[in-house]
């Protein structure tokens, strides 16, 4: 199987990667010099809502598992939540 990827370096209030579907075990890692929350969401209805998992206030490197079909996540940082630096976030499978 094909490694799934999305990295973004985020730079400012509501950035995140692109979203993508994860089935079983996959990997967030939050890099880089940054000041502020970085947010894991997933949503259950192809990206139109989407849920708060995780959040972070520096770095990190952890796995996840979500064993249903059909579920999308994304990580970066909502609205009024970015300070300053640049996280670099990414999330595999």
């Amino acid at each position: 199987m094909a490694q799934k990827l999305r990295v973004r370096t985020i730079t400012g209030d509501n950035q995140f990667t692109d979203a993508m579907e994860l089935v079983g075990y996959f990997n967030i890692s939050i890099s880089g010099t940054w000041v502020g929350t970085v947010t894991a969401q997933r949503s259950f209805d192809g990206g139109s809502t989407w849920l708060d998992v995780a959040t972070w206030t520096v770095n990190t490197e952890e796995y996840g598992f979500d064993p249903e079909r059909e579920v999308w996540y994304r990580v970066g940082v909502k609205a009024a939540e970015y300070v300053s630096g640049s996280p670099i976030v990414r999330l595999s499978q």
